[in-house]
């Protein structure tokens, strides 16, 4: 698809084409009426996902949220982004009125930032990122529009994998592991009901420099309050799985504790047990439902994913699942 010339054309496109229709309200909010002289490079398809899909053009990123997205938590989920206590912490989005709805999915216009390179792990900001998350689970939660933020979704989002993945491939040879994994994390519950504001998707690729060269955070669809733990749960359980090397694991925890993080105390692993688990088995029930429908065998990535989840049951303290088998 030829973004930059969609853009650049006055007709309406189709009504499924969503990065077409992306295209052409990124394009306005870029030049409104004028001319459009970008390189072709400027304009293109950052992602297309079930859960979301972004158009680059120039200077700024127009999104289409997931379909089926509740407006009362993702207005007031907009409103903490664009609050002036979360201006160092979250990248915010571009003032002004919302566009209307692509394909009955709201979308919103945010600046463009450089993202982490995936090709250069050495240079992965993790003690940027472990400042930024300790300075959001730090900061009051403001109240918004209607309210109080919404709960984060971090818990919730574990749970629609292994749906997901029960719907998808329910024989796979894998699925029985991961559901033996998932169900020692149900039985625990969700780990509390501490409410200090989080991310509730954080991972690398959340974080881009802003206009002045920092990082900030992206992404607020699954922000709110809950326990903090959870931010921290992707990169806990990496390290469990043997994914994140110790010396990074330890100098992203010593980043958080040093910039005053509450999501942990003297032992991380009696709040990182939990959610590290239960991130272990989204991304393993993920992985077996996406190589389902891609219809391929699991990376080798993913097949330690899967590995991990089959430690998980015997684990019999808190933090003997990151032992390696």
């Amino acid at each position: 698809m030829d973004l930059a010339q969609t853009a650049s054309q006055a007709h309406e496109p189709s009504p499924g084409d969503v990065p077409a229709a992306l295209a052409v309200l990124a394009r306005e909010a870029v030049h409104g009426g004028g001319a459009c002289r970008c390189e072709p490079a400027a304009v293109r398809v950052l992602a297309d996902r079930e859960d979301g899909t972004v158009v680059r053009h120039g200077g700024l990123v127009a999104k289409a949220h997931a379909p089926g997205t509740d407006e009362g938590p993702h207005a007031a989920r907009l409103a903490l982004a664009a609050h002036p206590d979360l201006g160092g912490i979250l990248l915010p989005p571009v003032p002004g009125p919302r566009p209307e709805p692509v394909a009955g999915r709201p979308v919103t216009v945010w600046p463009y930032g450089p993202p982490v390179d995936p090709a250069d792990p050495d240079a992965a900001p993790w003690e940027e990122a472990a400042r930024l998350l300790a300075l959001l689970h730090r900061t009051p939660p403001p109240p918004g529009p209607a309210g109080p933020p919404p709960a984060m979704r971090a818990p919730e989002k574990a749970a629609l994998a292994v749906g997901r993945m029960l719907r998808t491939a329910p024989d796979h040879p894998a699925a029985a592991t991961v559901l033996a994994a998932w169900r020692t994390v149900t039985a625990s519950g969700t780990g509390g009901t501490r409410a200090y504001l989080c991310h509730g998707d954080f991972h690398l690729g959340q974080l881009v420099r802003d206009f002045r060269g920092e990082w900030r955070l992206i992404d607020v669809d699954d922000a709110g309050l809950g326990d903090p733990a959870w931010d921290l749960a992707r990169p806990a359980a990496w390290f469990a799985a043997g994914l994140l090397p110790a010396e990074v694991w330890t100098r992203f925890l010593g980043a958080y504790r040093a910039s005053g993080g509450p999501a942990v105390g003297a032992d991380p692993w009696a709040r990182l047990d939990l959610p590290a688990r239960a991130l272990t088995v989204q991304t393993a029930a993920l992985a077996v439902a996406k190589s389902t429908v891609e219809r391929r065998e699991l990376d080798e990535v993913e097949g330690v994913m899967i590995d991990t989840c089959a430690r998980i049951p015997g684990a019999r303290t808190a933090s003997a699942f990151t032992a390696s088998p």
